[in-house]
């Protein structure tokens, strides 16, 4: 894999943006298909990974894993591994995390519209 030049034009441009536009950062922390899955499972709470597993099945163990640790690296969850025998390890939204949950109300709002109110495919096609 190349190295990316740090003083390229399009980073240059993609560090400019992601400073000037609050919804490209927004998307920038929680953008993908499965973080705003994982935050939306933790606006109910504490949850342990293989809660979060369980609740989401369709996501593989890396994967899951891997978008934990950039949540927990953006500061939108805590990681807390418990001291026990078997040890466990339980995930929680942070204050910037639970910030988020109107906006993801807003995106399920968004959403059931959106079902309510989409064409079926075969009028589409008629037309």
């Amino acid at each position: 894999m190349t190295k990316v030049k740090a003083n390229s034009t399009n980073q240059l441009n993609k560090s400019e943006t992601l400073n000037v536009c609050p919804v490209t950062y927004t998307l920038g922390k929680i953008g993908g298909r499965w973080k705003p899955i994982i935050i939306y499972n933790l606006l109910g709470g504490t949850r342990r990974y293989s809660e979060l597993k369980r609740l989401i099945p369709a996501i593989t163990e890396k994967m899951l894993i891997q978008q934990l640790k950039q949540l927990e690296a953006d500061k939108l969850i805590e990681r807390k591994a418990l001291p026990v025998v078997p040890p466990f390890v339980e995930y929680r939204l942070t204050a910037s995390g639970k910030a988020l949950e109107s906006v993801l109300k807003a995106m399920v709002n968004w959403a059931d519209y959106e079902r309510k109110h989409q064409e079926t495919p075969e009028l589409t096609d008629a037309l």
